[in-house]
């Protein structure tokens, strides 16, 4: 039985190495950063990721994905690249039973419903903030105490 036991401990740390290898390049002073802000880890690609894998096991990804979406939302010019986006945004991650839905309150979700047919550049802007919010308070915390976390500040 100690054989089973050594060979599942085993297997589990490598699975681990195995799913944290491509964050293993992460600058250790990026990686320190990221636990000064929420911001500080955003700013960063890897971080990005790092954090959506974290939020992949918590199965709330959708806030990155969507936080995300609304960053590159907000950098389109074209009145019709803006509207197809909006559309995009809205049916992946607003409107009621989306793929992806968020947890905005209904207020915020009829707003960007009246509005979508008309998306202004700053039409998700409430929602982003309700989302960047709850990653800022809820999510965040939790990351930097998660083993991901923990395993790239070790590997200094």
């Amino acid at each position: 039985m100690q054989f089973c036991s050594q060979t599942c401990s085993y297997e589990t740390n490598f699975s681990l190495f195995w799913q944290h290898r491509k964050h293993m390049l992460a600058p250790v002073d990026d990686v320190v950063a990221w636990g000064e802000s929420l911001d500080h880890l955003l700013e960063c690609k890897t971080g990005q990721l790092v954090f959506e894998d974290f939020l992949r096991t918590e199965y709330s990804e959708e806030n990155l994905l969507f936080w995300l979406a609304c960053e590159d939302y907000k950098k389109i010019t074209s009145e019709t690249e803006m509207t197809a986006a909006a559309q995009r945004i809205y049916a992946e991650f607003v409107e009621v039973d989306a793929p992806r839905q968020i947890n905005i309150d209904c207020v915020t979700r009829g707003e960007i419903s009246e509005n979508i047919s008309q998306p202004g550049p700053n039409c998700f802007d409430r929602a982003q903030r309700l989302i960047y919010g709850l990653m800022e308070n809820d999510c965040y915390p939790r990351f930097l105490k998660s083993e991901i976390y923990q395993a790239l500040l070790e590997q200094q």
